[in-house]
Parts: structure tokens; C-alpha cells; sequence
């Protein structure tokens, strides 16, 4: 057996992990890959003095994971599958940051992050080998990594011709929290560090979380926890999703719009405060379901609040969407195409944007998810306009399905909020957990050890895929335009750098 098949937040037993040398495993990735596969999991775990290398990569038109391994032991090297696979590029630098292991011919293997634990303490951030080219017309523009405002820290490398961008190399890890390895606390529930993790994906991280440890604790949450979960999901994404038209419009210069983009936002929020005291959703969910119920008047002022903020997303996007002026800035800017889309493994909204139908909600669904049929809304242009307004969209959408789970939550019997366990994991055991945050998949992968103890807590934020295709969207562009390419993003620093 060279794979075994899962499915979204199922536990196996680490001594069912297929184990393959290493390099017939990279035959297998490839072969898988270019059958549709993509990888959501790449990363490797000490066990005694060697190291155990595991992929995961997703069949989501069959809603299943598939997961093998390899040990390395003396090899300090093997083929690169960026090569055949580029969506790989960033996972085989980053293996390659914390364990050495270099894949030989990767087009260009450099840490990801200058993490705490990386495995070459001698290479450092301030030292990061730039891409660099030649020429008596070519000019660098550097920005960063100290940024006006609240803007993280990240350093942008503009190679321009005039003010045309050649090429654009991001590098971020400025604020590493080694937050992987706080998951490694013995026997301590970690809900507050999942929250943690993203500020603006409280919510997505907090379920993925949840999630995986419910599953390797084989408890069963209530559906009364399911549905409200799910409301403050679609709540997170509408309340983003707002936010970041705001932010487009003022990049354009369209004031009215990030007036009132910015105003409704503040609704969505606000109403999240009612439910749980926190305008980004902290201390709603927990490990057994939720912390704060919804009950009819709340519920009632829910839908009020969805009746304000449609009426004003309607108007002022109507308004946005048919303006010539605000088109001709949004089309045709920061394109990149559902071909280099999918090479690189683009994850989420800007996928969608692009063209690719991917929505975990839909493709490996948990929850209340799988008691619906979520359409997977995409655009065909991957450019800023299509970014934007699948973002409109999705507010439309998010906004029908909390509208759903409210009507179910208002005949749901079973009020039972938590759930009753003991914080004991299966030991030897391996879960994947995946959401579909407002900005695209989160997916934790948990591997326990003999005594039940977190023995490796992987991450991946959306945003691990995405940075290399907001640097491929801003070429051939304007360097004036990369403000605006980058607000149609929305990245996370903090997301990436973990």
C-alpha cells in the first residue's frame, strides 16, 4: 500500500501510515499530482534520531485525503518536486528550513520563515538572498518590513523597469512565534492559542482546532454547537469580506464606498459582541462545542442586522460594480490565470477567483456542511475585479446560509452547548481537521505520540499558498498598482509566519 485514504477530521493509527523510500514516495506525489491531487500537508516529525517525513495531498473531487510517509535517516538530500510540481516550492522550503534536508535541484532553497527552531541557526533574516537581476534599465524598489500604520512586518522587493514591475519577491518571518511547537504542552487545553493563530480568522482556526482534538478525544459535539459554529463561520467571512471592499475602495479612491464598507462592517462585528463578547469572535467556541448560546431574541436581531447591512452591500455595490471609472482600475489589474493558478497551488477565494472550484465546505465538508449543499461561487479573470466582487458575492451567500442555520436552530431541540470530556487524547494517532476560512482552507494536522501527549502540530494557513501568487499577480503591472493587487489578497503575516 502506497496511500492510505481518509477523510477530513478522521483519526488513523500512525502505524497505518504507509512508509515508502523516500525517493519511490516522490515518484508517488508526482503521479498523484498530476492525477488532480494537491498537496495540503508536507512536513516532517522526529521520531528518536530520525525523521519522518509526511505528505498529505487532497482528492477533492472524491472528498477524501490520501497520506503516506518516509524516514530519512543518512539522506541529507533528495530530487526536488518543485520541479514537476511547483506547488510544492514553499513546503520543500520549509522542510528543508527546520530539518536540512534539501530537495538538490529546487529552483530556489532558502528558509520560509528563520524560524527558532530552524535547522542552520548560521542563516539569518538580514542576510536573506534576494533575487536579483541585471540590467542598466533595471532598478530595485524595497519597502519594508517597517510599515506606516498597523501593517505586520514583511519585506517587498520590487524589480521594475520605469514603473513596471518585473518581478516582485515577498519575504516574511519577521515575527515568528514558534506557536507550533506551544501545541507540544502537555495534557493543557490550547483553545486560547488557537484563537491565536490569525486574529482576522478567529473563528476558522478556533473549529479546525476544535475539530481535530474532539476527533482524537472521539467525543461528539451537539448539532445546537454545530449550527452556531457554523453562523459564527459565515459571520467572520461577511464581516472580512465588507471589510476588504472597504479597503479596495479607498485604494481606488472610491471613498463613499469605504465609508460605508466600513460603517457595515462594523454592524457585523458589533453583533458578533453580543454573541460571545468579542467583536472577532474569542471565546465562542470550545473544545465540546460553544460557549455562548443563540436564543430567539438574539437570533431575531441577527437577521435585522443581515437586513441592514444587505440593503447597504446591495447599494453601494451595485454602485461600485457598474462605475467605469472604478472598472477600469479593478479589470485587467494583478491578473493571474487559472493555468499558474493551479501550478502553484493557490488556495480559497483567490482560487475561486482565478477559476478553481474549491471550497472545503463543499469538497470535505464537516459539521453542519454536511448537511447542505454549499455552491462554490467562481470567477473567471483572476484579476482585482474578480477578487473583489467574489467577495460580494460571498457576502450575499454567507448571509442566505446564516439565515438557513438560524431557521434550524429555531427548532433545534438539543440546547446542549458543551459537551462532556476528559482531555484525553488517542494516542499513536494522526487527524487532519479542515475549515474553509473567509480567506480559503485552514487545515491543522495533529499527530499524537504512545502516552496520547501532541507529539507535532502542523498548520497551514491559506495564506502559506497565497504569497508567491500575489508576487506573480503584480508582474507586468505598474508598481502604483501594487497597493490596490495586494488589498485584493489580503494575506496574513502572522497566518504565514506561525
Amino acid at each position: 500500500m502506497k496511500w492510505i485514504k481518509t477523510q477530513n477530521n478522521k483519526v488513523l493509527d500512525l502505524n497505518d501510515i504507509p512508509l515508502l523510500d523516500l525517493r519511490n514516495l516522490r515518484q508517488e506525489i508526482i503521479l498523484e499530482s498530476k492525477e488532480g491531487k494537491r498537496v495540503i500537508g508536507f512536513f516532517g516529525a522526529k521520531e528518536a534520531s530520525l525523521i519522518r517525513l509526511y505528505v498529505i495531498l487532497a482528492d477533492d473531487k472524491n472528498s477524501c485525503l490520501l497520506i503516506s510517509s518516509a524516514i530519512i535517516s543518512k539522506i541529507n538530500s533528495y530530487p526536488s518536486i518543485t520541479n514537476e510540481i511547483p506547488a510544492f516550492h514553499a513546503f520543500e522550503r520549509e522542510f528543508f528550513e527546520e530539518f536540512g534536508v534539501e530537495s538538490s535541484d529546487h529552483p530556489w532553497l532558502k528558509p520560509v520563515r528563520y524560524s527558532q527552531n530552524r535547522f542552520d541557526k548560521t542563516q539569518k533574516i538580514e542576510n536573506y538572498p534576494f533575487f536579483k537581476m541585471e540590467g542598466e534599465d533595471v532598478h530595485e524598489v524595497a519597502v519594508g518590513p517597517i510599515h506606516a500604520g498597523v501593517i505586520e512586518p514583511g519585506h517587498f522587493r520590487f524589480m521594475c523597469n520605469g514603473e513596471n514591475v518585473y518581478h516582485l519577491e515577498i519575504q516574511l518571518g519577521y515575527q515568528h512565534k514558534n506557536i507550533e511547537d506551544l501545541f507540544l504542552q502537555k495534557n493543557k487545553p490550547l483553545m486560547h492559542l488557537a484563537e491565536s493563530i490569525a486574529g482576522d480568522t478567529v473563528i476558522g482556526h478556533s473549529i479546525a482546532y476544535c475539530n481535530a482534538v474532539e476527533a482524537l478525544m472521539n467525543i461528539q459535539i451537539s448539532e445546537r454547537a454545530e449550527l452556531i459554529r457554523a453562523v459564527a463561520l459565515e459571520m467572520e467571512r461577511i464581516a472580512v469580506h465588507i471589510g476588504d471592499l472597504g479597503a479596495i475602495s479607498n485604494d481606488i479612491a472610491y471613498l463613499m464606498g469605504n465609508s460605508i464598507f466600513g460603517a457595515t462592517r462594523t454592524l457585523v462585528i458589533n453583533t458578533l459582541l453580543e454573541i460571545c463578547g468579542s467583536r472577532y469572535g474569542r471565546g465562542l467556541v470550545r473544545e465540546g462545542g460553544v460557549a455562548f448560546d443563540i436564543d430567539e431574541n438574539l437570533s431575531d436581531r441577527i437577521s435585522k442586522m443581515l437586513d441592514t447591512i444587505l440593503k447597504s452591500v446591495k447599494i453601494i455595490g451595485e454602485t461600485l460594480f457598474s462605475s467605469s471609472s472604478v472598472l477600469s482600475r479593478l479589470e485587467k489589474t494583478g491578473v493571474l490565470s487559472k493555468e499558474t493558478a493551479l501550478e502553484i497551488g493557490l488556495a480559497g477565494m483567490s482560487a475561486r477567483a482565478s477559476g478553481i472550484s474549491i471550497d472545503i465546505r463543499t469538497n470535505h465538508p464537516w459539521g453542519e456542511y454536511k448537511n447542505r449543499n454549499t455552491e462554490i461561487i467562481t470567477m473567471k479573470t483572476g484579476d482585482v475585479y474578480a477578487r473583489a466582487y467574489i467577495r460580494y458575492m460571498e457576502i450575499m451567500q454567507s448571509a442566505e446560509i446564516i439565515r438557513d442555520l438560524l431557521k434550524k436552530l429555531s427548532v433545534c431541540k438539543d440546547n446542549q452547548l458543551l459537551s462532556a470530556f476528559q482531555h484525553k487524547l488517542k494516542s499513536n494517532s494522526i487527524v487532519v481537521s479542515m475549515t474553509e476560512g473567509w480567506r480559503g482552507e485552514v487545515v491543522h494536522t495533529v499527530l499524537t505520540d504512545e502516552s496520547g501527549n501532541i507529539s507535532k502540530y502542523k498548520i497551514k494557513d491559506p495564506s502559506f499558498n497565497n504569497w508567491y501568487g500575489l508576487a506573480l499577480a503584480v508582474r507586468d503591472n505598474g508598481i502604483s498598482n501594487f497597493p490596490l493587487i495586494n488589498k485584493s489578497f489580503n494575506l496574513s503575516y502572522c497566518g504565514n509566519d506561525l
